[in-house]
């Protein structure tokens, strides 16, 4: 496969998958400017390197809840991803696993916690989606723990659903509803078509055990649904502090004050989140939001980021600019939706040596030796902050 970043790949994608879907993956809230600026804020800023470094041997592992990664950075879930390309889910699973990255399955994905830990089981991450029902949430996290889940990732950055126009103009429902549009959308990507007849669409796996046996994906996917939108205050999270028995980490926090009152009820980490664009068309960008919250939990505190990562530079501005970990959402789509399978691998591939690349010129011979000190801001950049 001739793609050699992440660009290509998205532009591989764009072509063999329906425009339904790739809006989908790549769209945003509103006009998509918060997905846009999540990129964008990353470009401005630029690295300073170190001459008359010995580069010889670089290591690109991190350490995050008490364990070595091989690389600074995991797969953010994504719900639906079977959509993108069928078994989507286990692709990106099995190529977590053997690069020792983290793999993040979603409450909406399109394979079961049971399945992926069979894959994975030392790289699975559960991330939940407050549901009404606190039963559902529960047993969620029972699945998870008795399938050895290291962490739990909370999403509290959707009160409600975005305003997605992309979706909004497409039509876009889950499972896709019969059109003409949608007939000649579908028709012009033979491929996808062709591997969805073999596979059947896409159901949102874990939910199917709480529907009737023989339910239909319909069933499912309206079961998540109608449970979406669960109640989400600091008491909540209170609580599943309470019920989680492992590490876990709130998603989708972007105030310094927001971090802070996590840490003090006790989760074991937060990731800096704009749910890359989807929710909030004029949220700030993640890599903005970052410093103050690094400054205000501290040094030691783990933070992780994700939201506009396109590249392996943007994993290392990030990691100076005070990440502990980096997670990529879209990158990893791009990869399945342009190669199958084959293609989550090469988004391993192609972020690891744009790493290794950038770090060299850097004089970063360890992720841990990243620092503010290799990043310069624009005049006025919100985010210029250092956390030494």
């Amino acid at each position: 496969m001739q793609a050699h970043c992440i660009d290509d790949l998205r532009k591989a994608a764009r072509r063999k998958i329906p425009k339904i879907v790739f809006d989908f993956v790549a769209g945003g809230a509103g006009h998509d400017t918060g997905v846009r600026e999540n990129v964008d804020a990353f470009d401005r800023i630029r690295l300073i390197p170190r001459a008359l470094v010995d580069i010889t041997r670089i290591d690109l592992s991190r350490e995050l809840f008490g364990r070595r990664w091989g690389l600074p950075f995991g797969f953010a879930p994504v719900g639906y991803a079977n959509l993108i390309w069928p078994r989507a889910d286990e692709a990106l699973a099995r190529a977590a696993a053997a690069a020792n990255i983290p793999y993040s399955l979603s409450t909406a994905g399109s394979t079961s916690i049971e399945r992926i830990a069979e894959i994975a089981p030392e790289n699975a991450w559960f991330q939940l989606y407050i549901l009404k029902d606190d039963k559902l949430n529960d047993d969620l996290m029972a699945r998870a723990d008795a399938a050895g889940y290291g962490a739990l990732l909370v999403t509290v950055d959707v009160p409600v659903n975005g305003r997605r126009l992309r979706n909004i103009r497409n039509g876009f429902a889950m499972p896709l509803r019969p059109s003409v549009k949608l007939a000649l959308d579908l028709a012009s990507r033979p491929a996808w078509c062709l591997a969805n007849a073999r596979t059947g669409m896409p159901r949102l796996g874990n939910m199917e055990r709480y529907a009737p046996p023989g339910s239909s994906a319909m069933s499912t996917i309206s079961i998540f649904t109608t449970q979406g939108g669960g109640r989400m205050d600091w008491s909540v999270l209170a609580r599943i502090r309470e019920r989680w028995p492992r590490k876990l980490v709130v998603k989708g926090l972007l105030a310094p004050e927001d971090a802070i009152r996590a840490r003090e009820i006790g989760v074991d980490g937060v990731l800096v989140s704009n749910h890359g664009g989807r929710e909030l068309e004029g949220s700030i960008s993640t890599i903005e939001a970052l410093p103050a919250i690094r400054a205000a939990v501290g040094p030691d505190f783990p933070v992780l980021l994700d939201g506009g990562i396109r590249s392996g530079e943007h994993i290392l501005k990030a990691l100076a600019a005070g990440a502990t970990f980096v997670l990529v959402g879209r990158a990893g789509m791009f990869g399945v939706g342009a190669a199958g399978p084959a293609g989550a691998q090469k988004v391993v591939e192609i972020l690891s040596a744009e790493i290794r690349d950038v770090a060299a010129h850097l004089g970063v011979v360890s992720m841990a030796e990243l620092s503010p000190a290799y990043l310069r801001y624009p005049s006025g950049y919100s985010g210029a902050a250092s956390f030494v």
